[in-house]
């Protein structure tokens, strides 16, 4: 297990994967809190041109709460990102074939699910952590964090989104031949989630609910109103690894 876990890391590092997310969420990460900042800039200078054409503005306030809205608007195009780029951890094994030699000489299966699952996850966590944390840091220097309430919880449960959704992706790939369909698996289960979370009475248990950190930010909702959607996302998760670790322990390699 430590082995395998060895040889991910050194596969993200190597084939510069790891080095693109981390930039891709570095640039997220600056790019909530500019956007917010030049705001009001971009609009003064579009005020005159505006005018022209019978459109007033008017002007336009902005604080933390401005660049933590832009913060959950980027989330979901990184969480896109990260799972277009894991999307053939394991269908690129699969077609060159070196996951054979290493179940030939002994190493159980379910560990290289275990594995692959907990690289992705790690990544996805630290590249979280460093766009909020970036985030985080020029809200504080230009504006005030205090205005947000609940912060760190609104921020675990958009992670926990993440999770459930490359939780999918590692069980598709655990039954799919190639990258395109491991995505439109994933893909099609959060289409799903959408579509069901038009329901007013199934929203409430749905993991899509976690992305509206927003509304626990602004006050709107308490942590206490997404517990049902939590416990729902968290025994999923476990079902999901357990039925990966089942389905790759049949699969013809």
């Amino acid at each position: 297990m430590k082995a395998f876990l060895k040889k991910e890391w050194m596969e993200w590092y190597r084939t510069g994967r790891l080095l693109i997310l981390v930039l891709v969420f570095t640039l997220f990460g600056v790019m909530n809190p500019a956007v917010a900042k030049l705001t009001p800039w971009i609009m003064e200078t579009l005020s005159e041109s505006l005018a022209e054409t019978g459109i007033l503005t008017a002007a336009v306030s902005v604080d933390a709460m401005s660049s933590w809205a832009q913060f959950y608007k980027n989330f979901p195009v990184g969480l896109m990102i990260v799972i277009l780029i894991c999307s053939g951890s394991f269908t690129t094994e699969y077609q060159k074939g070196t996951l054979i030699p290493v179940v030939a000489k002994g190493l159980p299966r379910f560990k290289i699910v275990l594995a692959k699952w907990m690289m992705v996850l790690l990544v996805w966590t630290a590249l979280h952590l460093l766009c909020f944390g970036i985030t985080y840091a020029y809200n504080a220097y230009f504006w005030d964090n205090g205005i947000a309430t609940h912060l760190c919880f609104a921020v675990v449960l958009a992670w926990l989104f993440g999770v459930w959704a490359l939780t999918f992706l590692v069980f598709f790939s655990s039954i799919a031949q190639s990258s395109t369909q491991v995505l439109l698996g994933t893909g099609g289960m959060v289409l799903i989630a959408y579509l069901l979370n038009m329901f007013p009475k199934a929203s409430v248990f749905l993991p899509i609910r976690l992305m509206d950190g927003m509304s626990v930010l602004l006050g709107v909702e308490m942590p206490k109103d997404y517990y049902a959607s939590m416990a729902v996302t968290g025994g999923t998760v476990v079902l999901l690894v357990a039925l990966s670790v089942v389905c790759f322990g049949r699969k013809r390699l």
